[in-house]
């Protein structure tokens, strides 16, 4: 064929389905009526904050009652939110997750886990940050289920590598930090003066839990 011609064929071919461009309101009319949407969001520690998921999730056009959160590691899917959440959905529901790794950070756990939610139980899923992952029906052509599971094992694979590195390195921080005399825990209180006397009064019996405390000031 001439390049012109050549050059029609290639551009006539688009081996990016059109659902990666959807925006959020259209994947939820194209699951209207189809089962209800939940969103989860997840963070590791009481110390971090979930609004950011939150409010994407709700951009995103989920009911907030329909949004589960978890504090807790990703290193393990049993987490009480996520139970909770898992229990609830049926065939024809929707999850619609910020990230991957918001579902969990253990590869084999996640790989299973997204088998199961998808084909065992028939939930689709929304990935926010990745489209690449939609299972929803205008994804399930034979290259939108090649690109997810593609996509899906270089993403589970990474979320865990990612872990580890985290686990690695605090070790590595904690070992130099006691290297230099950095002492981990609770300073030691100096025992007061009193110590030996009021202990020995307790051991014997003359002094009951309270009183010895509350005579040594703790």
């Amino acid at each position: 064929l001439p390049l012109s011609a050549q050059q029609g064929r290639w551009l006539s071919y688009n081996p990016v389905p059109t659902w990666m461009f959807m925006k959020g309101h259209e994947v939820m009319e194209m699951h209207a009526g189809s089962g209800r949407v939940y969103g989860y969001a997840r963070v590791s520690s009481n110390t971090q904050n979930l609004n950011r998921q939150i409010d994407g999730l709700v951009a995103f056009g989920i009911d907030r009652n329909r949004v589960i959160c978890d504090k807790a590691s990703g290193k393990s899917l049993r987490r009480e939110g996520y139970l909770r959440l898992k229990a609830r959905l049926r065939s024809g529901d929707t999850l619609v997750l910020p990230s991957l790794d918001r579902l969990g950070r253990n590869y084999d756990e996640v790989i299973e886990e997204w088998r199961e939610l998808t084909k065992d139980i028939g939930v689709q899923i929304v990935v926010l940050d990745m489209p690449l992952l939609e299972t929803c029906e205008g994804a399930n052509s034979l290259t939108g289920r090649f690109l997810a599971d593609v996509v899906l094992q270089l993403l589970s694979y990474i979320a865990q590598i990612e872990r580890e590195s985290i686990h690695q390195r605090q070790l590595e921080g904690i070992a130099a930090a006691k290297a230099r005399g950095v002492v981990f825990g609770r300073p030691r209180i100096k025992k007061p003066k009193s110590w030996t006397k009021v202990r020995t009064a307790y051991e014997s019996g003359g002094l009951t839990r309270i009183e010895a405390a509350r005579m040594l000031g703790v």
